[in-house]
């Protein structure tokens, strides 16, 4: 697995990643925003994806660079990567090519009480990056509860 700046061509492969995950986010593939969204990030070079030789791209992760707060703004690994060490691979990338301490990273996922916070895995991922659980965010697009997710950075990682 390599993980590698995405590029345009990869646009659909977010789309297709989106698609799997709508049930727990709510609607994207056909939304405007996101697409505006992920073009923009890829324009900036703030979009990541893993490929394989196999099935292609198994995740993307759209990533807020902005010091002293970082955002994990958008993070999907495919239903046939998950539980690989992808997120983590990306996660990994995400924060050698944009994260400069002293800050935090943060990312909004599910809340407790929300249906995909156990079959997605998002919170136990989370936590196993050093990620604490914070202050509730706004609810999802879908009216699922939603929880900010937050770890310190000291220095550069």
């Amino acid at each position: 697995m390599i993980v590698r700046p995405a590029q345009e061509r990869d646009f659909p492969s977010f789309l297709a990643l989106a698609a799997q995950v709508e049930h727990w986010f709510g609607p994207m593939v056909e939304e405007p925003g996101f697409h505006d969204a992920v073009k923009d990030h890829i324009r900036r070079s703030t979009a990541l994806v893993a490929v394989s030789a196999g099935p292609g791209v198994l995740g993307g992760l759209l990533f807020g660079a902005k010091a002293p707060v970082f955002h994990v703004n958008w993070l999907v690994v495919s239903e046939e990567g998950r539980g690989s060490g992808v997120g983590r691979a990306l996660m990994d990338e995400a924060s050698r090519r944009f994260v400069r301490g002293p800050g935090t990273i943060e990312v909004v996922t599910f809340g407790a009480d929300h249906p995909g916070a156990v079959s997605s895995g998002a919170r136990v991922f989370y936590e196993s990056l050093g990620f604490t659980p914070a202050e509730a965010a706004e609810p999802g697009p879908e009216g699922g509860s939603r929880q900010i997710y937050r770890r310190p950075v000291s220095r550069t990682t």
